[in-house]
């Protein structure tokens, strides 16, 4: 663990538009951080970066950075699909870890990643920066005292591309890279358990997936929850154009409803605003915290560890299981479990 009177050495590995727009300028903000050194495959981006932030190196393979380089803490922030190894090696090595959402595309990985977590004593936290934001901590205040019954989220989106080519490079992630339900799926799902208190323990999806687009028009998942509650997530892929009005989050209860609509103006219960958001900013709240829990070992204002991000992950990949074997319906504890470790 760092001391209070050093400077916690940062790695970062991924240099696109969240962290050279987020998390850099964030992280360069703190007096008690050092950038020193960061990771792209795209080697003329690295080496940008690095220059234009005063980042000391730079490498095109992330092993070989955390191999060269004695750092406390790494920021991951690349595609999941890229990424397993490096955060496995990271966390056994008792790097702290800060991990993008989704943090992979396969529960083995992500439940690999979370025991050396835990062996290693490191501290992880996933990118679910929401949770910080005023508004989402009055929404769970708010539905504390009530009986949930049904929760909805949806969300609209104009047509994607038809199918590349396929000698694109990256063409394997393309789908992590324009798919909704893994883009915005994983927030949806992590802001309905922090507001309502419940847990996913079932999944089903089911896709409109034309074979002319290379991801589906539309994502339908079914969640049975832990109070038997039921919660919908939908995404539609057709037109810029959606219907106005339409709350982006919905959390029914007995006797009413809280709405939160796109863009995160307020909250709305029963036909009211009960709440007027104001200026935040959620990304650097939670670069901050998570640097001082590292600094401190103080967790309490640490929202979410890596551990919990399990049980966000688990129902977005066990839908998308789902949806391939056309719909069956997959019990959420038992398709964590089947992958942890004795």
């Amino acid at each position: 663990m760092t001391s209070n009177m050093d400077k916690l050495q940062i790695g970062i590995y991924g240099a696109g538009g969240h962290c050279v727009n987020q998390h850099l300028p964030n992280l360069n903000s703190f007096g008690d951080v050092e950038i020193v050194a960061i990771c792209d495959i795209n080697k003329k981006q690295a080496q940008k970066v690095a220059t234009d932030f005063g980042i000391p190196s730079y490498y095109t393979d992330g092993l070989k950075m955390l191999k060269s380089e004695s750092i406390d803490a790494l920021w991951s922030l690349v595609a999941a699909g890229e990424r397993p190894d490096v955060e496995i090696t990271a966390a056994k090595k008792g790097v702290h870890l800060f991990c993008d959402k989704p943090q992979t595309l396969d529960m083995k990985d992500a439940i690999e990643i979370d025991e050396a977590l835990q062996q290693s004593g490191a501290l992880g936290t996933v990118c679910f920066r929401e949770r910080y934001r005023p508004l989402w901590q009055e929404a769970k205040r708010l539905l504390k005292d009530k009986n949930i019954v049904h929760i909805r989220f949806q969300s609209f989106a104009g047509l994607p591309s038809k199918q590349p080519n396929i000698d694109t490079p990256g063409w394997d992630r393309i789908i992590e890279n324009h798919a909704d339900f893994l883009g915005w799926g994983p927030h949806a799902i992590d802001y309905c358990r922090f507001v309502s208190g419940l847990e996913i323990v079932t999944a089903q999806a089911f896709f409109c997936s034309p074979a002319r687009y290379h991801v589906p028009l539309s994502a339908s998942y079914n969640f049975a929850l832990s109070n038997d509650a039921t919660m919908t997530m939908t995404f539609v892929q057709t037109s810029e154009k959606s219907p106005q009005n339409e709350p982006y989050f919905l959390f029914y209860y007995e006797g009413g409803y809280l709405a939160v609509h796109q863009g995160y103006s307020g909250i709305e219960m029963n036909g009211d605003q009960v709440f007027q958001a104001t200026e935040f900013q959620p990304w650097r709240e939670l670069d901050r915290i998570f640097v001082n829990a590292i600094q401190t070992g103080d967790t309490s204002y640490l929202l979410n560890d890596f551990h919990d991000g399990l049980k966000t992950l688990a129902p977005l990949l066990a839908g998308w299981e789902s949806a391939r074997n056309g719909g069956s319906v997959v019990d959420v504890p038992s398709y964590m479990n089947q992958f942890v470790t004795d």
